[in-house]
């Protein structure tokens, strides 16, 4: 699958979401008290419910904040592992 598809599904104004859903997941991350397994699922909600605040209850936005979600975690992750990877040379 590649990633090109996905980018066109979401809607450019929902990059907000995005940004947010990431802002989100860091703070989360530095909460002591929300274990980290579940980040991944509460930040996937929120993405939900800001998009179908955005767009209406459907489907699609159902669907687009899913991928809102994913996309900000995978970033996340893509991040902390490249810094890792510089880390280790």
């Amino acid at each position: 699958m590649e990633w090109s598809m996905i980018f066109e599904y979401i809607n450019p104004e929902l990059i907000v979401v995005v940004i947010a859903c990431w802002i989100i997941g860091y703070v989360f991350k530095q909460t002591p008290f929300i274990p980290d397994w579940s980040i991944v699922y509460l930040v996937g909600v929120i993405a939900i419910v800001f998009v179908c605040l955005i767009q209406g209850f459907t489907v699609q936005a159902i669907i687009q904040g899913i991928l809102c979600g994913a996309v900000a975690v995978y970033g996340n992750q893509l991040v902390k592992q490249s810094k890792k990877v510089g880390e280790d040379e």
